[in-house]
């Protein structure tokens, strides 16, 4: 139990903040041999510091304590040592740390870390005005220091956006997941539903009727055989169906190539569109990734506009950039015509306008009409 114990603690480590220690011989370098009692009260508050510094990493919930003890314990060497080299440390591991919360803790630490910086260089320039001279490179020395706390916080930010943007790409991912579920068991429920229960019934008449009007139930095993043979056609039908791509999947994978292209993507009505019957999914799906394509490719865009939107009589979307607009054809392109041939082949209508400040698709596909 005792073993499992610390071969877990050690697992958990945090050895990045702990690399940092690798440093730390140098500061101590400074204060050897013992040459007096002064030497004695630096070496025992760098004993200080690194007991704080353990502390921060592995017991988070007295962070509140220990993160400003172990500033004023290394601000204590930028004023009375002229010795700004200690206060890098929480400089990089207290900012990095804070790079995860609110800003205002950050600015509340980066307040202290800077004036206890200024208070050291006032006082040791008073003891000493040549101290901060550049011909003792004293002044360099204060370049690491000063951009320490800022270099830690902004790489800390930039981890904490990746992450955050993975884990939402992973929420995004398992919503869709549970929608193609909820969308599997609609079109098993429309379609199957209600043709397994005329087979039951159908099934149950049958054996009645082999009592009482034997010569009756052929025809209901006719029909019985029509109706599995419809159903075999529905379950073909739903299976083509699964491997369209739905809009949910679209749109979380466009907007991954949206972002990389540093294109904005706006939608309207896109949850309720995530609704609508597979196949017309579909058919706006894969001529929706034509169009967007294009808008990455050759409008010069920064924002994209989609909106979608059921009527009585069918299903709208429109795609809106804010591109350059101008021509709408280019050589060897068949990016439009591969739109305008996919959205008819499903008895739809297609439209594409340039205009001044960029170009509108839209495209329309009935209710009444069967999308293959």
């Amino acid at each position: 139990m005792f073993g499992r114990k610390w071969r877990q603690k050690f697992k958990s480590l945090t050895w990045s903040s702990y690399i940092w220690l690798g440093y730390l011989p140098y500061s101590i370098a400074m204060y050897l041999p013992i040459t007096g009692w002064q030497n004695v009260v630096w070496l025992s508050l760098i004993g200080l510091f690194l007991v704080l510094y353990i502390l921060v990493i592995e017991q988070p919930a007295w962070r509140r304590i220990t993160m400003p003890l172990e500033l004023v314990v290394t601000g204590l060497f930028s004023i009375w040592g002229a010795n700004n080299y200690m206060i890098i440390f929480p400089g990089w591991q207290v900012a990095f740390i804070l790079g995860r919360g609110p800003k205002k803790y950050f600015y509340r630490f980066i307040t202290g870390y800077y004036g206890l910086i200024l208070i050291g260089i006032i006082y040791d320039m008073g003891v000493d005005h040549l101290l901060f001279s550049w011909q003792n490179g004293a002044v360099m020395g204060l370049v690491f220091p000063l951009l320490s706390p800022i270099m830690a916080y902004t790489f800390s930010r930039s981890i904490w956006r990746q992450q955050q943007l993975r884990q939402t790409n992973r929420r995004l991912q398992a919503i869709i997941q549970r929608d193609e579920r909820e969308r599997i068991a609609r079109d098993l429920h429309d379609t199957l539903g209600q043709s397994f229960s005329m087979i039951t019934l159908k099934t149950e008449l049958a054996k009645k009727l082999l009592e009482k009007a034997p010569e009756r139930v052929a025809a209901e095993l006719t029909d019985i055989e029509q109706t599995s043979r419809q159903n075999l056609q529905l379950v073909r039908s739903i299976v083509n169906d699964l491997h369209q791509q739905s809009l949910s999947e679209m749109l979380l994978n466009q907007s991954r190539n949206l972002v990389a292209a540093n294109v904005g993507l706006t939608t309207t009505g896109e949850a309720a569109a995530t609704q609508w019957p597979t196949s017309v999914q579909g058919v706006f799906a894969d001529t929706l990734v034509e169009a967007i394509t294009n808008v990455i490719r050759y409008a010069q865009a920064r924002n994209v506009y989609l909106t979608f939107q059921q009527t009585d009589q069918g299903y709208d979307v429109q795609l809106q950039d804010d591109g350059k607009g101008g021509k709408l054809s280019r050589p060897n392109a068949n990016g439009i015509q591969g739109m305008r041939s996919r959205m008819l082949n499903a008895h739809g209508t297609f439209a594409i306008e340039a205009q001044p400040h960029g170009t509108c698709v839209t495209l329309s596909l009935p209710k009444e009409e069967t999308v293959n």
